[in-house]
């Protein structure tokens, strides 16, 4: 289960994580079967870890820290719409934490 910034929980959606990731790759050089894996690598460590429900801020959080290892143009698109930035001054930390 994920739990939503608003306390809502909803079943976990692999293909709903893949849109957002295809959305972040888009024009990138980045193949589905490597984000088939990120994704496939994130539910073995919750499971191995015996989690059954995740905030879906750990979840983005998850995802962030394996999207930059892949591709730092999709990282930025994905992070923000994950933290919602509401300015340039956000989105341009961002990009000076990834120098």
């Amino acid at each position: 289960m994920v739990v939503k910034r608003d306390g809502r929980k909803e079943t976990f959606d692999r293909s709903k994580l893949m849109r957002g990731l295809l959305a972040a790759t888009v024009k990138r050089n980045v193949q589905i079967d490597e984000l088939e894996g990120l994704i496939s690598r994130i539910e073995s460590e919750l499971r191995d870890r015996g989690i059954t429900e995740v905030s879906s801020e750990d979840l983005g959080m998850m995802v962030l820290q394996r999207l930059v290892d892949v591709d730092k143009v999709a990282y930025v698109r994905f992070a923000s719409v994950y933290r919602d930035f509401k300015d340039i001054d956000e989105f341009s930390e961002e990009l000076r934490s990834l120098m």
